[in-house]
């Protein structure tokens, strides 16, 4: 059964992009575009790893993040945060809230990749 992945980007095209080279790689992706569908899919799907954009609209990721990880049901998900924010405070925050990995856009792929596969196994 291939591992599935809550991408909570809000561009759009950026999502998509994601979305395909996840698909291509043998995992099953769903895209969320804000904080509030973000959370409504982490309990509905269970995702078992999130790729987390820290400015989105509405909540932002750290508070999504902060709120997945306390709340039993979605504590196990693995967070991945990926943001074009390059402030060493978010990236603190991102950790104290739980976050398993940091990492800056633009992304590489396989640098990506190889983050995922560690996380999950």
């Amino acid at each position: 059964m291939s591992k599935k992945i809550l991408i909570v980007e809000d561009d759009e095209q950026l999502a998509k992009v994601l979305y395909r080279q996840l698909d291509a790689s043998g995992f099953k992706a769903v895209n969320a575009y804000d904080g509030e569908t973000a959370l409504k899919l982490a309990r509905q799907k269970k995702p078992d790893l999130m790729i987390l954009d820290i400015g989105l609209p509405g909540m932002d990721g750290k508070t999504v993040c902060k709120i997945i990880k306390k709340h039993p049901e979605t504590a196990g998900i693995k967070i991945i945060m990926l943001t074009g924010d390059r402030l060493v405070g978010d990236m603190e925050d991102s950790f104290s809230y739980g976050a398993e990995t940091y990492l800056n856009k633009p992304y590489d792929f396989s640098l990506l990749l190889e983050h995922i596969e560690k996380l999950l196994g």
